[in-house]
């Protein structure tokens, strides 16, 4: 997947069709689904891929996983409006080269119909069309956990990224919650909801740990989430990944602050630099974001090691560095 480029007029046209026709942006949603849509569904799926082509000769990927539980649901219909701003400066001010974009939802697999979507990578505006097949299930379990650690197990084994086995760059995934994750990646809950077989139940930490050789992982928690704010949920997120936790306090915000995320991880800007560039497109959402990104620093205060291709599970063997 990834062909094609993303144009903001389809999108426009897309919009006023919607509003003409009194259609929703998430008709599958909203027309009464029970279950994951069939183009979203993780079951007996091999591999997400980011590949390279003549088109796209240099992808970046980036995965954007929302949970979908409760007072999360809103999440996605803003990002859906938000599309043109985030392409735009990933694109128009050149924070990365070939963006690759993959939207999921993450609910929780002890009691949802949908516990886990997942899109394809996409470089045009079937991306729009994967957000608007997402269920909003609204569900949830009540206990301030959902189950973003079989979202990590997803995204750290069936992903398959040119970027890291050509080049020795990982990709980046945001995922936008307000709840903490399980400690462990259950063995029925994988067989059921992906169809992989394991033995043994798997850590928190190890699967991030293996998460992370694939993927620069950040957490977005908005205020004006059900959790937002809370100070156990922001302290367990903070020890896994450190200043990876971005406490958003303007959702409207989420996809510029996602677009200087990455600039500043490609070092391609310093915070300074996105928000200027944030003031010129006319978005209101400099205060905001440069809140957010201050833990990120000047640059992204990105460390960086040489890794060896035996730390890389689907990696050729290549000489480089990648960000921490």
């Amino acid at each position: 997947m990834g062909s094609g480029k993303w144009s903001t007029d389809v999108y426009d046209a897309t919009a006023r069709y919607r509003r003409a026709s009194g259609a929703s942006a998430f008709a599958y949603s909203d027309s009464g689904a029970l279950y994951v849509h069939d183009a979203l569904n993780p079951y007996g799926v091999a591999a997400r891929e980011s590949r390279d082509s003549d088109e796209h000769p240099r992808s970046t990927p980036i995965a954007v996983l929302f949970d979908v539980t409760g007072s999360m649901g809103h999440v996605p219909r803003k990002l859906q409006t938000k599309l043109p701003e985030l392409f735009g400066l990933l694109l128009r001010r050149d924070y990365c080269t070939d963006p690759q974009i993959m939207f999921g939802a993450i609910g929780d697999a002890t009691c949802d119909n949908a516990p886990l979507q997942v899109g394809q990578f996409e470089s045009d505006n079937r991306m729009d069309d994967d957000l608007g097949r997402i269920l909003l299930e609204g569900g949830g379990g009540g206990q301030r956990t959902e189950s973003y650690e079989l979202a990590m197990y997803f995204m750290a084994r069936h992903t398959t990224l040119d970027c890291l086995q050509k080049r020795g760059r990982r990709g980046y995934l945001f995922i936008i919650g307000d709840e903490m994750a399980y400690g462990r990646v259950k063995p029925a809950e994988v067989h059921g909801v992906i169809g992989d077989t394991m033995t043994e139940p798997l850590s928190l930490k190890a699967i991030l740990t293996e998460l992370q050789r694939k993927f620069d992982v950040y957490f977005i928690l908005p205020a004006a989430a059900g959790h937002g704010g809370d100070s156990q949920i922001l302290g367990f997120w903070r020890k896994l990944l450190g200043q990876n936790v971005i406490a958003l306090d303007d959702l409207d915000a989420v996809c510029e602050t996602i677009a200087l995320t990455v600039g500043l991880g490609e070092e391609a800007i310093d915070l300074a630099e996105g928000l200027e560039d944030l003031a010129e497109v006319g978005s209101a959402a400099g205060v905001a974001v440069g809140k957010a990104l201050a833990r990120l620093g000047s640059g992204g205060e990105a460390v960086v090691r040489a890794a060896a291709p035996a730390d890389l599970d689907d990696a050729q063997p290549w000489d480089g560095l990648v960000r921490l």
